[in-house]
């Protein structure tokens, strides 16, 4: 990889629309500061949208080959950070899916306490699977809204201009998620 302070230091000067747009033209350079410059804040993302630094790990690559094969289709050059946030926010969601087919995910095996028992693993394990089922039933806006505000600890103008909206839409979309969540989530309370 390319640092500031050697080769390739003049990529580093230049704006995410320019280096968007050479990386569109096959420019691997140009790509690999987008990924330096922009990897940690999807990593931070991946992490708390899956709870795992293994799987964050997973997601940012998948996110960042997509990126390269994409980059073609990206009509703003310069909101290449939306768009990657974007991409490693559904990768995110992919990944909490398949968990759901495993018994323990390797975020709950992070925090589980063998000394708590079998069946206080299973309710936290049927709660995980609770939550995943109500947050695949919320329409795709408010489910974005909300992983970026919950989980990605995102504030409502951030989340706006992530998403091509106003602050006011994003407060009404995570009103309604969060009230359809606590509705869906109310035997796990």
């Amino acid at each position: 990889m390319m640092n500031p302070a050697g080769e390739g230091h003049g990529l580093w000067l230049a704006d995410d629309g320019l280096l968007a747009e050479r990386a569109a033209d096959g420019d691997v350079a140009a790509f690999e500061v987008l990924a330096t410059r922009h990897g940690p804040v999807m990593r931070a993302y991946a992490r708390r949208l899956t709870g795992s630094t293994a799987d964050a790990d997973d997601v940012v690559q998948e996110s960042l080959l997509h990126a390269w094969q994409q980059l073609d289709t990206l009509r703003d050059k310069g909101a290449v950070r939306a768009w990657l946030m974007r991409i490693t926010g559904r990768r995110g969601i992919d990944c909490l899916r398949r968990r759901k087919h495993y018994p323990f995910s390797s975020a709950q095996m992070e925090t589980y306490d063998p000394a708590t028992g079998p069946e206080e693993a299973a309710v936290l394990n049927a709660g995980m699977s609770a939550l995943s089922m109500a947050l695949a039933i919320l329409p795709e806006d408010q489910r974005k809204c909300w992983a970026l505000k919950e989980i990605g600890g995102m504030s409502y103008e951030e989340i706006a201009y992530e998403l091509g909206t106003t602050p006011t839409s994003v407060r009404g979309k995570l009103s309604r998620a969060r009230a359809t969540l606590l509705k869906t989530m109310r035997p796990w309370q």
